[in-house]
């Protein structure tokens, strides 16, 4: 985990390891300001000179400037490095989530995804500036505070080897009853981001059915679980202050009344008045230390858990991939299906389809209709190689598609899914993610083929019109034709419609269709539609049901031999015949 993390650190690598090289020199600047002190005292109170004491003066400025140097360069280079490696972190882990296929998506779920580029990275982020600063610091000034007190008087440091043992024991039992805590209070989040999500992208259903308190509801119950593990957490984590509290009390309850006997008893020989100050310096940079140390444990055991969820991103391999010596042509765009069956998952109780045989010329229209769940959209999902076969071919232009490029692949299979998705950005924005150096006529051309362009020349601003955020202030006929264009500008070798029409009326249907005969006859069209008219013209019909082919035939082939067909047919030209 931690070399998976650290692959990240790259150009920030310098400001890392000078971060700690500074705080070093701080530290041991800090740990001999207190020895210098009780030496300026000691002279004191044996009488000294004012130059004794204007040289001793000087001294503790200059040392004074150097820690307080270093430790703002310690600062500047710990910010540097911890942002530049969480700023690493979030865009390796896009890069990443780019490259996986729906099936690794499915795994991680989008909301988990999203906790662990924002919550996860930013947990990551505070440790990593914790262990090469805070993480630096402390060990090295509880060693050098140790041996100076050591130093100073081998007997008062003897309280030392009691306070820290007791300390340690009880920040151990805290971190070890805290960890367990936070490793699964992280995945609450994803619960948390989960009800959010799915509340926000369907804020109008729920709105449509009145279902506020029952959201409401919701996100209090995920809310409240959340709440709950991080107060239990945080209970155990509150013993941290009055324990360090205690012992820090006890510590200089003990310097101060056995220093003081030692001082009169020994009558100065073996420790004077300034050198019990500095003890009490040192003892008060041990416990802080020590204090802090608890802190970036507690920290580091928070961070473990988002540690190992942002890892996961990383290593996931991508389900589908090119393979070596790809096939980087697609000679046209005729489709066959050999002995293909598909499940989403190894454990998958029922097959989405199978025994699936058939195959498309290139230049073809094919329709496939059949009921929801007949496996429809997961049959053309492996034309382009969304998903894998798990029995079977699938060949594209004579080559299976698990042999080709995937970039090469899905350039040739353009597909306007089942929901539309358009993204925050002009109409030419979204348009040019077909074809990003399409110019201005190509678009008007292929949006009038799409029969986008109509209603696109009514906006002010016409193709410079704003698309909000999922295209939210577009029509659902109007989202449809713009993907549909946007599939067009890509030139494809076959071009996949995935119930796309089903929100535009009969009229532009058919001119959709049209258009599509005249203007793109050597591009294979799959059409999958609800309605027989949007498909009853093609070459073929592949009609599904259960995820099996249950006919293939053209439209008056399939009246004859295909009783679910028939009953869709009737059932939608009742009222025609009447």
């Amino acid at each position: 985990m931690i070399r998976t993390l650290l692959g990240s650190v790259r150009e920030y690598k310098k400001s890392s390891v000078l971060a700690p090289i500074f705080i070093s020199v701080e530290v041991i600047v800090e740990c001999m300001i207190p020895f210098v002190t009780a030496k300026l005292v000691s002279n004191i109170e044996s009488g000294c000179s004012l130059d004794v004491i204007v040289k001793f003066g000087l001294i503790l400025i200059a040392l004074a400037l150097v820690s307080l140097t270093c430790g703002a360069l310690a600062g500047h280079f710990a910010a540097i490095a911890s942002c530049g490696f969480a700023k690493n972190l979030r865009h390796d882990m896009y890069s990443a989530i780019q490259g996986y296929s729906f099936a690794n998506i499915d795994k991680f779920s989008t909301s988990g995804l999203v906790t662990r580029l924002t919550t996860d990275v930013q947990n990551v982020q505070m440790s990593y500036m914790m262990i090469i600063r805070t993480a630096i610091r402390c060990p090295l000034m509880l060693t050098f505070a140790l041996v100076m007190a050591i130093v100073i008087s081998p007997k008062m440091s003897v309280a030392f080897a009691f306070i820290i043992p007791f300390l340690a024991i009880g920040l151990f039992f805290i971190i070890t009853h805290a960890h367990p805590i936070f490793k699964t209070v992280f995945k609450k989040y994803d619960k948390l981001n989960e009800s959010v999500q799915e509340n926000l992208s369907g804020i109008r259903v729920v709105k449509s059915f009145v279902r506020e308190d029952f959201e409401n509801k919701k996100f209090k119950a995920a809310s409240d679980e959340l709440c709950a593990g991080f107060t239990k957490a945080e209970k155990i984590l509150a013993l941290n202050s009055p324990l360090m509290q205690f012992c820090f009390n006890i510590l200089m309850l003990s310097v101060n009344l056995f220093g003081s006997m030692l001082i009169v008893k020994s009558n100065k020989t073996e420790l004077d008045v300034g050198e019990l100050s500095s003890l009490l310096t040192y003892g008060a940079q041990i416990l802080m230390s020590l204090m802090m140390v608890s802190m970036i444990i507690v920290m580091i055991s928070m961070s473990v858990a988002s540690a190992n969820r942002i890892a996961e991103v990383l290593r996931e391999q991508s389900a589908i991939v090119s393979p070596e010596g790809a096939v980087t042509e697609v000679k046209d765009g005729s489709i066959e299906f050999k002995n293909v069956s598909f499940s989403y998952s190894k454990n998958a109780q029922k097959q989405a389809l199978s025994d699936i045989d058939f195959s498309i010329a290139s230049g073809e229209t094919v329709g496939i209709i059949g009921g929801t769940g007949s496996g429809k959209t997961s049959l053309v999902q492996l034309i382009s190689r969304l998903y894998d076969t798990t029995e079977g071919s699938v060949t594209v232009g004579g080559v299976d598609v698990k042999d080709y490029d995937l970039e090469v692949l899905r350039d040739q299979v353009s597909m306007v899914l089942q929901k539309n998705v358009l993204f925050s950005g002009t109409i030419k924005d979204n348009l040019r993610w077909g074809d990003a150096n399409a110019t201005d006529e190509d678009m008007v051309r292929i949006c009038k083929l799409a029969q986008a362009d109509e209603f696109i020349s009514t906006f002010p601003d016409g193709y410079d019109t704003y698309i909000e955020q999922g295209g939210t202030n577009v029509s659902g006929g109007q989202k449809q034709r713009l993907c549909i264009a946007r599939a067009l500008l890509k030139k494809p070798k076959i071009l996949i419609l995935d119930d796309s029409t089903s929100a535009v009326d009969t009229k532009t249907d058919a001119l959709i269709r049209r258009a599509f005969a005249q203007e793109i006859p050597d591009t294979t069209k799959i059409i999958i539609a609800q309605r027989i008219s949007s498909i009853e013209h093609a070459d073929k019909i592949i009609v599904m049901d259960g995820g099996k082919i249950e006919s293939i035939g053209d439209h008056r082939e399939l009246l004859e031999k295909s009783p679910i067909y028939r009953e869709v047919y009737e059932s939608q030209n009742k009222g025609d015949e009447q």
